[in-house]
């Protein structure tokens, strides 16, 4: 027991929530890694992209690691951006307005796109149409990962940014010092807080992010079967 638990005896209690709230933010970060690889996967494949996948570094800090899916997210935005102009150059203005029209079917959004998806990629197959028509005719590109890498970025430049990935292998009075490096009732609330806002965001955030990610490719299975 920590000398200031006799102050404050409620801290071996907030020491674990900090601890569990971390716990909840490691595992909303490794999926993240996970979904924009997969997001990666399916550009590289029907799209033509080389982008690279991203690996969570576990002897980072939670902003470097926030860090390297941004980057991911801005090259994969980048390419997206690539796509976009190319169908639109390519297209006949009232039909490049029908991509982004909400209310226009998504197969008729595939079948204007496969009409010059080839010219753009050089080879493709319908499943390059519905990738094409997912990620650049929707809001996956727009709201959804802009939202995401706000969070991220918020995430990076709080209280929480510094703090290791793998603290929690220290044990919970190490990782109290790992983070704060003194244990007080005012910083223990100051963490749990911060946890605790970010969370709530991310977590949002993160599953919205899952669940385009998990349309695009259910859509490029039906494509191809």
């Amino acid at each position: 027991m920590a000398q200031s638990d006799f102050l404050y005896p409620d801290n071996p209690r907030r020491r674990q929530e900090v601890n569990r709230l971390h716990q909840q933010l490691l595992d909303c970060l490794s999926d993240s890694f996970h979904a924009t690889n997969k997001l990666i996967g399916v550009l590289n494949t029907h799209l033509g992209c080389s982008l690279a996948s991203i690996e969570m570094q576990r002897g980072g800090t939670i902003k470097e690691n926030c860090d390297i899916i941004i980057q991911a997210m801005m090259k994969i935005q980048k390419e997206l951006q690539k796509v976009d102009e190319a169908l639109k150059d390519k297209l006949e203005p009232t039909l490049y307005r029908k991509l982004q029209d909400i209310k226009e079917r998504e197969t008729e959004k595939i079948a204007i796109v496969q009409k010059v998806i080839s010219v753009i990629l050089g080879e493709a197959t319908s499943a390059a149409s519905a990738v094409a028509v997912k990620l650049v005719g929707s809001n996956v590109t727009t709201g959804i990962i802009n939202k995401l890498v706000t969070i991220l970025a918020q995430i990076g430049a709080s209280l929480l940014g510094s703090i290791g990935v793998a603290v929690l292998g220290l044990g919970i009075d190490m990782i109290f010092r790992a983070i704060l490096g003194a244990v007080e009732k005012t910083q223990l609330q100051a963490a749990i807080k911060s946890y605790e806002k970010h969370l709530v965001e991310f977590k949002s955030a993160s599953e919205k992010y899952h669940h385009a990610i998990t349309e695009v490719t259910n859509t490029v299975k039906h494509q191809m079967k």
